[in-house]
């Protein structure tokens, strides 16, 4: 074998220089449509929102939107919470907690729905996950919430006990900042 050098002429370089003209070209027509795909400057200003919860007293719920969506802040009674913690979870149509704050297979226990030293709280995304919809509090056989679109029933904890919805309403990511101020997000 002969190693002959190759010596590139004026066609290859053409050949490059429009191959690589067709790569700007699409990159160029491609981008806008990238771009637009990135969560405007509204979206992101509700990544986190702050609740004074000071005025939420046992038995009271205060609703905020979050990242376009309803959560609730319950500051549950101690009758409600006895009620959650007596639920076995065999009991349970989902039996993972769907915290946010845990790891994603932490099971549905009263205590893994809420944060730990605030257990009277209940930070929920008040959506039905069935199909979307918005529940009533304090409504229906086990006092939690009702969906009255579906018949989806909710217990205390927000744990979906009867009807149609697959999984537990959601637990998103927050934090106590202080004794009278919750951060969502």
């Amino acid at each position: 074998m002969s190693a002959e050098a190759i010596e590139p002429n004026r066609r290859d370089f053409l050949y490059i220089a429009t191959g690589m003209a067709g790569v700007v070209g699409a990159a160029s027509v491609a981008w806008p449509f990238i771009d637009q795909m990135q969560p405007d400057a509204s979206t992101l200003a509700l990544a986190s929102v702050e609740v004074d919860v000071s005025s939420v007293t046992p038995g009271m719920s205060l609703i905020v939107k979050w990242r376009g969506k309803p959560v609730v802040v319950r500051n549950r009674t101690p009758k409600e919470m006895k009620e959650a913690e007596e639920v076995k979870l065999s009991e349970l149509k989902d039996p993972i907690a769907r915290n946010d704050n845990l790891p994603s297979d932490a099971p549905a226990t009263d205590a893994n729905r809420t944060v730990k030293g605030q257990e009277a709280w209940l930070v929920m995304v008040q959506v039905c996950t069935h199909l979307g919809c918005i529940p009533l509090g304090q409504e229906g056989e086990f006092g939690g919430w009702f969906c009255p679109c579906h018949g989806s029933q909710y217990d205390t904890a927000g744990r979906i006990r009867k009807g149609p919805a697959p999984e537990n309403m959601a637990i998103p990511k927050y934090k106590f900042t202080s004794k009278t101020s919750v951060t969502i997000g």
